[in-house]
């Protein structure tokens, strides 16, 4: 990611986080003015204008993520969000043909490099990686650096970035509504024509990106040893950054080939929302846009996670302080008990007046925090995760214990009414919140026409919460929350090695 706020993508787009239940009244957010354009190369563009502040929110989403991806390439999707802001043909480049010459000479080079990865040979390896860098530094000659970026900044955009996801790559920025169709120019060309300049050199940040948000974060190590301890078939289990190894692999050729094939208009969605005319959008639309080549669909998800049979844990050893996290696995978004779940965990840590939050943090101080979720996507059977922090000198062995006499009272007696009216305050107070966002919307109505293929069905998901009872709730905790079912990770800090002279013994 650019530096991307992932809170973001899973508020806007996420009440999937926070759906429940059977049928309500329908609230007026089902009932807002979105014009959908639905393109003859598949692009569908969703416009909502709304009057106040001059400025328009644009977004648009791949429905490619990383479980599309396949061992081997891994972290294919979320370097390809990084190289799509490195310009075009026309931005970004002083002498096209120039450049083009000296990264194709980089890139022979490299796929001898990979060759001799191969046969082990060091020596030359390490001449052929100075080749690399070295022709990729001659050809930044003719970049102009971060141009892309800088036409649209000199022209009013806030908060230009992109984030990638299991399941969706996205990228958003904010501009005054009068520079709109310089948006549409950009982007267009952008979808048309993207050059992956400086390609090993940004290969190199996303590699540093893994290093610091994972192999030297302990919350980043513990989070993807837990997902690829409870998955073991499931690509929900492979991280998004992707392995080490297979980044290392990757060659311009093979993302571009990639991006060709699978990041064509009929997998994208565009939402615009803000002040602007629809009568212009849909012209700019149809000139911009609907040229645009299709792709190929996606590469299908077969891969079916077995049913656990066992308890499964996993110790991290690092030097930090411990913390844990527990998963149990639970259906999809869409099953008939997701609604009740996405309950449950709102009872559990939704707030200062939630269960273990209260008796965790408030009452006992075993922790310092204790979150709750389900992930790591929408669209698969999914792990509903409780993460926490134990406060000195408590362990995450006693966190653990507390957890599961929290979760035994629940398959004992159903919650009260009153917890799960709190639930629906908080969820009617963000529905609001999102409407008053027009970022905010735009991604909802990317989001939901993406991944789900209607731009309300995240407003159905929310209101859905009002038919939960606490019955519901009752059963899904006797139905998932069982010791066969649970995956836990714990972060140890490493044991000192043994003197000699006890090796010795």
């Amino acid at each position: 990611m650019r530096a991307s706020p992932p809170r973001l993508l899973a508020a806007a787009v996420g009440l999937l986080g926070c759906a429940s239940g059977a049928a309500a009244q329908p609230v007026p957010a089902e009932g807002l003015p979105v014009e959908k354009i639905s393109l003859q190369n598949g692009m569908r563009v969703l416009v909502l204008p709304r009057q106040g502040a001059p400025t328009v929110s644009l977004v648009v989403q791949y429905g490619v993520g990383s479980v599309n991806e396949r061992l081997g390439t891994t972290g294919i999707a979320h370097l390809l969000e990084h190289l799509l802001f490195k310009g075009t043909t026309t931005v970004g480049t002083r002498d096209l043909v120039a450049e083009r010459e000296l990264l194709a000479r980089a890139d022979a080079a490299h796929d001898t490099l990979l060759a001799l990865r191969g046969i082990h040979d060091s020596t030359g390896m390490a001449r052929l990686q100075a080749r690399v860098r070295i022709l990729e530094d001659s050809a930044r000659a003719y970049v102009v650096s971060n141009e892309f970026d800088r036409i649209l900044s000199t022209n009013g955009a806030r908060g230009l970035n992109a984030i990638t996801t299991v399941e969706a790559t996205t990228y958003f920025v904010e501009l005054p509504s009068n520079r709109t169709e310089l948006w549409f120019v950009l982007e267009a060309d952008r979808m048309r024509n993207p050059v992956f300049r400086e390609f090993y050199t940004e290969r190199d940040v996303v590699m540093e990106e893994r290093r610091m948000r994972v192999e030297t974060s302990p919350g980043g190590l513990l989070y993807e040893s837990h997902l690829a301890t409870a998955y073991r078939m499931h690509p929900y289990g492979v991280p998004v950054v992707g392995w080490m190894s297979d980044l290392e692999n990757l060659s311009r050729e093979q993302v571009e080939a990639y991006y060709r094939r699978y990041y064509g208009p009929n997998n994208a969605v565009v939402a615009i929302v803000g002040d602007v005319d629809a009568s212009r959008i849909r012209g700019w639309v149809r000139r911009y846009l609907e040229p645009l080549a299709r792709g190929d669909p996606p590469p299908p998800v077969l891969a079916v996670e077995p049913q656990q049979r066992g308890e499964r844990r996993v110790e991290v050893e690092f030097d930090a302080e411990p913390a844990l996290r527990v998963g149990w696995h639970v259906p999809d978004l869409f099953h008939e008990d997701a609604p009740a779940l996405a309950m449950l965990s709102s009872i559990l840590t939704g707030g200062r007046a939630s269960r273990l939050h209260r008796r965790l943090v408030v009452e006992e101080r075993l922790a310092t925090s204790v979150t709750s979720s389900m992930g790591p996507g929408d669209l698969f059977p999914q792990l509903f995760q409780i993460d926490a922090v134990p406060r000195a000198p408590h362990t995450t062995a006693e966190v653990e214990a507390a957890l599961y006499q929290e979760l035994e009272t629940l398959a004992e007696e159903p919650p009260t009414e009153e917890e799960l009216q709190r639930v629906r305050n908080q969820l009617e107070a963000g529905n609001v919140r999102r409407l008053q966002s027009n970022l905010g919307l735009a991604f909802q109505l990317a989001g939901s026409e993406s991944l789900f293929g209607d731009w309300r069905q995240t407003f159905r998901l929310s209101r859905r919460v009002q038919g939960v009872r606490p019955g519901d709730v009752h059963r899904v905790v006797r139905r998932y929350f069982l010791p066969s079912n649970r995956t836990v990770a714990t972060l140890v800090k490493a044991s000192p090695l043994p003197s000699r002279p006890e090796l010795a013994r």
